[in-house]
């Protein structure tokens, strides 16, 4: 790469994060919903038809900031799993993968209600945002996929309706390991981020006083229900 091509390709990672941020911004302003990619350009000093040379559409960006919220949450999850103490059991860890993934949370409600809200009208996320959305729920899965190497799970039994759609799930996310784990996984995905939404979102006001408290309590509970065990 030619000296030039270097400058160039600075320039453009700078402004992309210009871009992104005065983005960000706006959101926690206006919300995902009123997002322009105009009103961007105007705060920015740029014309609009410069800014659409970095963000074809206002779906390209959001696909950006949701892409980049999805993998800071992970990354968020990820580090918490290798920080971890030696020594510690799989539920501690647990634990403090959670905890992570809600402190991201509500240092960042805006970026959080963009994956998590209420959607955005009009707006569809495309397949290349599996992969990032995953990266939390990898790292317990992870932790439950350990767990069952070193001591076994205590699973649930699955009802007899949701056998089907047990192995099904099995087939899909995790084939090493029992149906009631995958469908177990599917419901702490809902319990966990419900549970961070209504704190984010307010709806534990004047109902829950020792919120960190009552959360560890509540994600060492969907830790049983994922099958790992206590140590």
């Amino acid at each position: 790469m030619s000296a030039t091509q270097g400058a160039r390709e600075r320039a453009r990672t700078e402004i992309t994060a210009a871009i992104k941020e005065e983005a960000r911004r706006q959101l926690a302003v206006e919300g995902a919903a009123k997002l322009s990619l105009r009103a961007v350009a105007r705060e920015l000093g740029m014309v609009s038809s410069a800014l659409y040379r970095y963000f074809p559409s206002r779906d390209d960006l959001l696909t950006a900031l949701i892409t980049d919220a999805y993998d800071a949450v992970g990354e968020a999850a990820e580090k918490a799993g290798a920080e971890t103490p030696d020594g510690a059991g799989h539920r501690e860890q647990w634990v403090r993968v959670c905890l992570a993934v809600r402190k991201w949370a509500l240092a960042h409600p805006q970026e959080y209600a963009l994956l998590y809200g209420s959607p955005v009208p009009g707006y569809s996320a495309p397949q290349t945002t599996a992969a990032p959305a995953a990266r939390a729920v990898t790292v317990l899965m992870s932790i439950a996929r350990d767990a069952h190497g070193s001591r076994g799970l205590a699973v649930e039994r699955i009802p007899a309706g949701l056998r089907g759609e047990a192995e099904r799930l099995a087939a899909d996310i995790a084939p090493d390991l029992p149906p009631a784990v995958a469908i177990g996984f599917v419901r702490v995905w809902a319990e966990l981020f419900g549970l961070i939404s209504f704190e984010v979102f307010g709806h534990f006001d004047r109902v829950v006083e020792e919120r960190e408290a009552f959360f560890v309590h509540a994600v060492e509970g969907l830790a049983g229900v994922a099958g790992v065990l206590g140590e």
